[in-house]
């Protein structure tokens, strides 16, 4: 199994910046990639960000692209969302979320909220 707990969501005003971060544990030598997704009400869950676990390779959505960075650690033990120039339709809870090599369902963690504010 693999866990998932992502933290460093909050209230942010339009233009501001957040970096959160998902700390990974279990059996991580099994993840294939990590990505972020988020959910705004009333709204389905959509991709922002994903990067391959043995390449470092990185994909985003457009609504990220140019704003928003994905990294992790190099000992595999974390990955990272630094959101710049947040604006408030990127309002959502952020979900982290593992894919792992032999698994037919994704892991995902609880998530956490990010307000920006006009």
């Amino acid at each position: 199994q693999v866990q998932l707990v992502e933290s460093g969501g909050g209230l942010v005003q339009d233009g501001g910046s957040l970096r959160l971060s998902c700390a990974v544990a279990g059996r991580t030598f099994r993840i294939l990639s990590m990505a972020w997704s988020r959910q705004a009400p009333g709204k389905e869950r959509e991709f922002v960000a994903g990067i391959s676990w043995s390449t470092d390779v990185t994909t985003y959505a457009d609504s990220a692209k140019g704003r928003f960075t994905i990294s992790r650690d190099s000992a595999g033990n974390a990955v990272y969302l630094q959101m710049n120039n947040l604006k408030p339709e990127d309002t959502a809870v952020y979900y982290c979320k593992a894919t792992i090599m032999g698994r037919t369902t994704d892991y995902w963690g609880q998530g956490t909220q990010v307000t920006v504010s006009s």
